[in-house]
Parts: structure tokens; sequence; C-alpha cells
């Protein structure tokens, strides 16, 4: 296994395209990292720079603390698995498995005996073996892809969204099986994903990248619960954080939030009372312009919410009503800005109908409208 280290890593395309800047990332041996961000955000370019497939414009990668830039892809010691499974269409299951060791001419018992061990800890069974990727599902020619890569016991493992082309139940499985196959093998391994739902529930830390540029790293529920910026915020967590921009304001029982309105709103907007425990580190922003954001999780109904504080409840009207099993989302507007709850599924209630909401204030979060850093 192996340390996996990038130092102020940079990709530049010609006309100056910068598809990573700056990159600083340190992989402990064993660990399991996962890069996400949207589309386009240079996380795919990181995995593939750590494998020799592209050329970096500068810095430095190491993989066990060997410098690797001018290294081929071949002499990396990795194995790669793709999102489209890059499988052999005309070789067995156990032909495309065998076949990086063909190459590096194993003895043939040796080959055979790896393959079959890779087999058996993917659940992969000798009637499949046999089959060629076409005759395999989507999830058996996905497993048959990460077992070409356990054969190899390469000190890195990379994968590049491998789920994407999955169904949600086969993804979900997968991830379960990929989760497993890292407890097993004691692996390095760095995966890239877009979907933040994967990220929160495969990686032992969680790498957030947005134009090219990495915004946090941290483990998934200190990423959850501590996001460092606006981007970090609204991107983990489904549905999203709430946002609403607005002012600090002193009033004679505290600091409040004053939520903006737009010149064509012809509601005054919410106010809400701000805990006391964030108070002094807020009171240096009083009169000026931040972002004040709240989980789904933290928005309950009134009728719901006990002895709600009569200081933390927004007036809000039900736009749609979204069942999804154990609970139910609610799209709110409070008539300028709209708004998303996650309550009980037992209790619901009818669109277009008015609502009161109470805000969990000792959850909440708030940003600098500026620099979008986080304040509190």
């Amino acid at each position: 296994m192996a340390k996996v280290v990038l130092e102020n890593v940079s990709k530049i395309y010609p006309g100056g395209v910068r598809a990573v800047d700056n990159a600083n990332l340190t992989i402990q041996d064993r660990e399991f990292v996962v890069l996400v961000g949207p589309s386009g955000c240079g996380k795919s370019t990181v995995l593939r720079m750590v494998a020799g497939l592209e050329e970096i414009s500068s810095g430095n990668i190491y993989i066990d603390a060997r410098r690797v830039n001018d290294v081929p892809p071949k002499d990396r010691d990795i194995a790669m698995v793709f999102q489209n499974y890059a499988l052999y269409p005309h070789m067995t299951a156990h032909k495309n498995m065998a076949f990086g060791l063909m190459l590096r001419k194993y003895p043939k018992a040796e080959i055979d005996a790896r393959v079959r061990e890779a087999a058996q800890i993917l659940g992969i069974t000798d009637e499949q073996l046999q089959r060629k990727p076409k005759a395999l599902s989507g999830g058996q020619r996905q497993r048959v892809a990460v077992g070409r890569a356990i054969v190899r016991k390469p000190k890195a493992f990379l994968f590049d969204e491998p789920l994407s082309n999955l169904d949600a139940k086969m993804r979900v499985q997968m991830r379960a099986e990929i989760n497993k196959l890292h407890s097993r093998l004691q692996s390095t391994m760095i995966y890239v994903t877009h979907d933040q739902v994967e990220a929160m529930t495969m990686g032992d830390r969680i790498v957030v990248m947005k134009d090219g540029v990495i915004q946090q790293v941290d483990d998934p529920i200190s990423l959850y619960d501590n996001p460092k910026n606006l981007f970090v915020a609204g991107f983990i967590g489904s549905p999203p954080m709430n946002f609403f921009r607005g002012t600090i304001q002193q009033r004679a029982n505290g600091l409040w939030f004053a939520e903006k309105t737009s010149e064509a709103s012809k509601n005054g907007g919410f106010s809400v009372r701000i805990d006391d425990r964030m108070a002094e580190t807020l009171t240096s922003h009083v009169g000026k312009a931040v972002v004040f954001g709240v989980r789904p999780e933290d928005v309950n109904d009134r009728k719901l919410a006990g002895q709600a504080n009569p200081d933390q409840i927004v007036h809000s009207t039900v736009d749609v009503v979204e069942p999804m099993g154990a609970e139910i989302y609610l799209y709110l507007n409070t008539g300028s800005h709209t708004f998303v709850a996650r309550v009980n599924s037992r209790k619901t209630t009818d669109e277009n109908q008015p609502i009161d909401m109470v805000f969990d204030m000792r959850n909440c979060h708030f940003f600098d409208a500026q620099t979008e850093r986080v304040i509190v």
C-alpha cells in the first residue's frame, strides 16, 4: 500500500484553461479519500494526473515517497477503475481480469489463483467468469472491472465515477461492496464522484473541489456540520442547505437576522433571533450583509416543535409536498424566498396552505456575503 502526496500541483490546458489550481493533498497509507464536486471542477483531472494519464503543468506527485512526475503509468504500480468499465468485449470475464497479469508474464497457475481469489471477494461466480461482457449486467461488469484491478495487488486503487452507469438500487449495493472491499484489502483508495451521497457514505475523508481549487478536506461529519464556505455548505447535503441573504441587526433583546427582500416583493421579510451562543462572534457584523444558512432537518413545523420560541418562527406558505416514505420534503416560500424543510411524514399538510415553521437557531450557519467564508 502507499501514501499519495500532491504538492502544489496544477494543470493548465492550451489557451490558459486552469483545470487544477495549486492542489495540495496528502492521502495516507490505507486511507479511502473521495474527491467530489460538480462537473468540470477538476476532480477527474487530479485522478488522471496521479495515474499518469495526464501530465502535470507544475508541482510534484509522490507515490510511496517516490516522485512520479516523469514515471509512465505502467510503472506507478496503481490500478484504475473507469466509469465505462473499459472491458475487452471479445474476452471472457476471466480473461479480462487476467489480461494485465498475462502481459507481465506471471505463471498461469498464479494468474488463475489471483483471478479466483478476486472473484470470490467480489461474488463473481464461475459461470459469470466464462461470460463475455455483453452477457453480464452492469453491476457484474463493474465487479469484473474492479476484479481486474484487485488481481494486480497495486499500491493504490483509483476509481473514476465507477457507479454512474448503474441504476439507483445497484449503486447503493456497489457502494457497500466497495466499502467492504476497502476494509478487507486495507488498501489506499482514491475515488472520484459528482454524487455527494456517495462521497458521504464512502470516504474516510472528502475533498470538495470547485473550479480546480480544493475548497475543504475533512471527514464526512465534520464537513457536513462545519462547512468552511458557502459552496461547501450548499454542495454537501440532500436536500441542500437553505440560504437567506440579509443583515445582522442589534435589537433590545439581542442580535437578529433580518431577511433581505427584493424590490418587487410586497413581503417585509422574516426576522429570527440569533442564538446567544453565536451572538458574540456576530457582533462585529452588525449592519453588514450576511448569508444565513439552515439545513432542512433544522426547519420544523411549529405544531410539532413543542414549545417554540416565538422569536424563531417564520410564516410561510407550502408550495410543494414531496413524500419520501419515512419523511416528507416541504417546499415553502416566505413571500420573497423559497426554502425546504424535512419533516415527519405522518404529519402532512396541503399545498398552498399557510404554515408556521421554526428554525433551530442552535444549528444554523452564517457566512460573509462578500467573501462567502463561514462566520459561525
